[in-house]
């Protein structure tokens, strides 16, 4: 950390320029200027605003930035046993260090002081220095302020709120995962040793508060309607707004109330109700406001695979307009291919790739289509409709978007010689998907297709011009936590925030009814505790392998619980009272026999495990700056 917050700054100036996707440098299509001095950086609002578009540079690459990428580290994936290099192989070990390894994740403290500038993609893994350094520039854009004196007043908001808001955000970051932090408001002199002592979560989470309501009341609805956004009309998509960071700061008031950050602030394990009630009274605000100006809405179901890859389509970023804030894009046209596509298919198809495959478990999250959930796998359910002898019939109709299972088409026979085994998922206990190659075969049972083509394969073509980019934050995602924040914030599942009148159940049901889902049933609330069952369900389907589940499971304080300390594998017989041909024109229909699931995994964690450790060279640095525990 004292290599960030010290380093000295020597920021150039940059021009206000359009939105590109190739590179990091295209992220705000910024163009350098050369030899300018410190103040010119700050005295007119093109030059300041090239000073603080450096933020968005500095926003970490998560799916995509080395040949394989682990960013799911909750119960919802299992990576082959011995791909040691993914980072959620490590969680699974209980090994929390290997973040500060290199190739192991997207926390990294690592890599040269140059990486904030680079263009690269592989330069964006570095949270915690990204993260660090991003806050020192923000302060010392704030502390700079007053030297903006040639721009308008309209001018002068734009970057205030933009340093505001990525200050509040960069600490969100790391204390989600590290826990309360320093608050450092000033940029500190690097001749100056820091002793800024570690605060409770709740206290960093005050402060983080401050900075995004700051930025709420500075930033617009939409750049696009401002005077100075007119220029690049069209291209400001990803600037930062008031409606990300009332969404922010809701998320930050709901992170700071739920128990894991409670217990770590106040020493209950309880949700904190007042947190949790500015929570809802934030989101409500985003809400209304994204509803009153349409400037984000929930993608028609259609569109399911455009918010997270665009197939063919280099020029064009996935998210539609459900995206709120998106991970760095840099090298978007080119980074999502070959090793990393591969590792999602098993090696009959796909030679090459550290496998990784969903979890039959975190599957069984995805219930019924009329929104019930399957109580057992293993056991018929007359109330939901579920019956395991047709385990895959009248599921979530999310359930058919992200998860390939048995039957399902997975290439086109582009050369001409691969049997039906090949060409249709044999997911079956045994089958040729599970098999072939036995240590990179499908040891699950399930395979991803929701951040990846379905016909994704050596033969097809589909390694190249696939675009996927993740969203760090969705309206879906706004809508789940208002319900979860309003529940426990103003007493439960009927209740509503503020003067926003969606009650805590129905902005499930909003979610769930974009998906065709049915809604919550009455018998699940009646109650916070019941009612949370479901929305944890809800999170976990609408959200799955999207990077939020670890977090989840962490605040919610179920990390070290069983079941979810469990990963399974689904294992059953095909009836065979069909032809192929018919099971694989309506595999949804299929019959099985002696469907049940087994243990491949279990997870041994500690208490300690809900924090990351921090960088020993920091924690050395002066005595107020402590390790967090067990570490």
């Amino acid at each position: 950390m004292n290599k960030y917050i010290n380093k000295v700054l020597v920021s150039a100036a940059f021009a206000l320029g359009l939105l590109g996707i190739t590179s990091c440098t295209d992220y705000l299509n910024k163009s350098p200027l050369s030899d300018i001095n410190s103040n010119d950086s700050f005295k007119n609002f093109t030059n300041f605003q090239g000073f603080t578009e450096e933020l968005y540079n500095c926003i970490p690459v998560v799916s995509a930035h080395d040949y394989h990428n682990s960013w799911n580290y909750g119960e919802e994936e299992l990576w082959e046993t011995t791909a040691s290099y993914a980072f959620g192989t490590r969680i699974d070990q209980g090994d929390y260090w290997a973040w500060t390894s290199e190739g192991t994740g997207w926390f990294m403290p690592k890599g040269d002081d140059d990486y904030t500038f680079s263009q690269t993609r592989g330069d964006k893994k570095y949270l915690w220095g990204l993260a660090w350094y991003g806050i020192r520039k923000a302060n010392i854009g704030l502390a700079n302020l007053d030297k903006l004196t040639e721009a308008t007043d309209e001018g002068k908001r734009l970057i205030a709120g933009q340093l505001y808001f990525f200050r509040g955000w960069f600490y969100f970051m790391l204390m989600q995962y590290w826990g309360g932090l320093p608050y450092i408001s000033t940029a500190l002199s690097p001749e100056v040793q820091p002793k800024l002592p570690r605060l409770s979560y709740q206290a960093t989470a005050d402060s983080v508060a401050l900075d995004f309501r700051k930025a709420a009341d500075l930033l617009p609805v939409n750049w696009d309607q401002t005077d100075i956004g007119l220029t690049t009309k069209g291209n400001n998509n990803f600037r930062a707004n008031k409606i990300m960071a009332l969404a922010y700061l809701g998320k930050n008031y709901l992170w700071a109330g739920s128990p894991l950050m409670n217990q770590e602030s106040t020493g209950s394990k309880s949700y904190n109700t007042e947190y949790c009630k500015k929570a809802a009274d934030a989101f409500a605000e985003a809400l209304q406001t994204t509803e009153s100006t349409g400037r984000y809405a929930l993608a028609d179901f259609s569109q399911w695979t455009d918010l997270f890859y665009i197939r063919s389509a280099t020029a064009k970023v996935p998210g539609l307009k459900e995206s709120i804030f998106m991970e760095n894009i840099c090298e978007l046209a080119a980074r999502w291919r070959w090793n990393m596509v591969n590792d999602f298919r098993p090696q009959v198809i796909n030679t090459s790739g550290v496998k990784v495959y969903p979890t039959a478990n975190y599957v069984d999250n995805y219930g019924m289509k009329n929104g019930f959930p399957i109580k057992d796998p293993t056991v018929k359910d007359p109330e939901s409709g579920y019956d395991p002898e047709y385990p895959w019939k009248n599921r979530d109709p999310r359930f058919y978007k992200d998860i390939v299972f048995d039957g399902v088409k997975c290439t086109n026979n582009g050369k001409g010689t691969q049997k039906e085994d090949v060409q249709y998922a044999s997911l079956y206990t045994g089958g040729t998907y599970r098999t072939s190659g036995a240590a990179k075969g499908v040891v699950t049972g399930y395979m991803n297709t929701k951040l990846c083509p379905p016909l994704m394969n050596d033969d097809d073509g589909y390694k190249e011009n696939n675009c996927l980019a993740l969203s760090f934050m969705r309206l879906s995602d706004v809508y789940l936590m208002y319900a979860e924040a309003t529940a426990w914030g103003y007493g439960s599942p009927q209740s509503a925030a503020g003067n926003y009148s969606l009650k805590a159940y129905e902005a499930v049901n909003k979610v769930r009814a974009r998906a065709g889902v049915g809604n919550v049933a009455e018998k699940f609330l009646n109650d916070n505790d019941s009612f949370m069952g479901e929305l944890r369900r809800e999170r976990a389907v609408e959200l799955a392998f999207e990077g939020h589940r670890f977090v989840d499971l962490r605040r919610w304080m179920l990390l070290t619980e069983s079941p979810y300390t469990l990963k399974k594998s689904v294992e059953f017989d095909r009836a065979n009272d069909v032809a192929p041909s018919v099971l694989y024109a309506n595999p949804q229909n299929a019959r099985v026999k002696n469907f049940r699931e087994v243990v491949l995994l279990e997870r041994h964690l500690s208490v300690k495990h809900y924090w990351f450790p921090l960088p020993k060279a920091d924690v050395n640095m002066y005595k107020e700056f402590k390790q967090n525990p067990g570490w």
